[in-house]
């Protein structure tokens, strides 16, 4: 029986997340990161995805987008496939890199994008990996942290 199809609409917004098989790591260094990134960025313009915020994990990452056109399974189909298909040769690996389907919440109004935003960026926080958001590396706080430190 085929799985039920998501609710996508356009225009939609979403928290998405997606977790590592088992609660396995997904990112087991640095580069790996970059190259979700880099993916990510492709997929996000070719889907023509608009990002609100992005945490990497250990695990899992976060994503909070909207999607103007019905592209977020087809967006996501791609990230996570080409992705776990370069991580499992780099690191010569097999199997699954993800557990299940990724998840997707629909986002109904602007306090809870507001609301979902946060939640993402002070996730590195809550898992004890850094004390404030801006200094966790990977996550889009950090970037908009760093860019606007020194720029009054």
């Amino acid at each position: 029986m085929p799985r039920p199809t998501r609710y996508q609409p356009a225009g939609g917004m979403f928290h998405v997340t997606t977790r590592g098989n088992r609660g396995q790591p997904i990112f087991l260094e640095d580069a790996d990161r970059l190259l979700f990134l880099r993916l990510l960025g492709r997929v996000e313009r070719d889907a023509q995805w608009q990002p609100f915020a992005w945490c990497l994990m250990t695990n899992h990452f976060h994503l909070v987008l909207r999607t103007p056109t019905e592209t977020l399974a087809s967006g996501m189909q791609r990230l996570n496939g080409v992705y776990a298909r370069r991580f499992n040769a780099k690191h010569l690996l097999e199997h699954h890199l993800f557990g299940r389907r990724y998840d997707a919440r629909f986002i109904r109004d602007e306090t809870q994008l507001e609301r979902t935003v946060r939640y993402v960026a002070f996730n590195p926080v809550r898992a004890g990996l850094c004390k404030h958001p801006a200094d966790w590396r990977w996550s889009s706080f950090y970037g908009v942290a760093r860019n606007y430190a020194f720029d009054p």
